[in-house]
């Protein structure tokens, strides 16, 4: 009975994208944005460190809450931006970057910036997804995630 009870377990186990796509979506929770809270968690390639978390809202000190009511220009800084920021590993050393929706524009330059991003997993589309392809142009794979 142990042994499957074990294999039904094994047959279970989540892989660590559904594991770093849940826990964005948990950073999410944290988002002081009114209108869409998302996540960001960048890791290791072979996903054994987590390097850097952020989700959306305003700046550390600030009232948690957005400047403005206009989509797109709440004043909230973003969760990849805030992850990038967090972000303390050299450029060379390669990432993985796991966010609850597709990045913006913005976001994939700064994702871009930060270097050594091999690849970018999300799970939400994004009101634009131009981003795909400004992430393709820099060798930056992206992954939508099921969930």
């Amino acid at each position: 009975m142990g042994e499957k009870s074990n294999r039904d377990r094994t047959d279970r186990r989540p892989s660590f994208e559904e594991i770093y796509l849940k826990l964005a979506q948990e950073l999410a929770a944290r988002s002081t944005c009114k209108r869409l809270n998302v996540g960001t968690v960048i890791t290791s390639t072979d996903f054994r460190k987590v390097l850097a978390v952020g989700y959306n809202g305003n700046a550390a000190g600030l009232a948690n809450t957005c400047d403005r009511d206009e989509a797109g220009n709440c004043g909230c800084l973003h969760s990849e931006e805030n992850a990038a920021i967090n972000c303390d590993s050299p450029r060379y050393v390669e990432k993985y970057v796991f966010v609850t929706h597709l990045p913006c524009v913005m976001c994939a330059k700064r994702l871009i910036n930060l270097g050594g991003v091999r690849k970018v997993f999300y799970g939400e589309e994004y009101r634009s997804s131009d981003s795909i392809g400004l992430l393709q142009q820099a060798d930056i794979q992206v992954q939508r995630l099921d969930h």
